[in-house]
């Protein structure tokens, strides 16, 4: 298990209603918040995969801007 986390540009619970059938829709996250009191207003993502290319154009479908904070590092 994974945990990604992304700065977006949500910035309410109806931000939050409307990315949720996104991922929803995105069958390997396990569990997912925003915390919107961040200046970042991080979402955090707990997964069984790295596919944050999935996560990023969900997100941006939604109409919402993302980035990641922590990227994963291929060795």
């Amino acid at each position: 298990m994974s945990t990604l986390k992304f700065k977006t540009n949500m910035k309410c619970n109806g931000c939050i209603e409307g990315v949720t059938p996104h991922l929803k829709a995105l069958s390997f996250i396990k569990s997912w918040s925003v915390d919107l009191n961040s200046p970042d207003k991080t979402l955090t993502i707990e997964t069984e995969s790295d596919d944050e290319k999935s996560i990023i154009e969900a997100v941006t479908k939604a109409g919402f801007k993302i980035e990641v904070m922590n990227p994963l590092r291929k060795v």
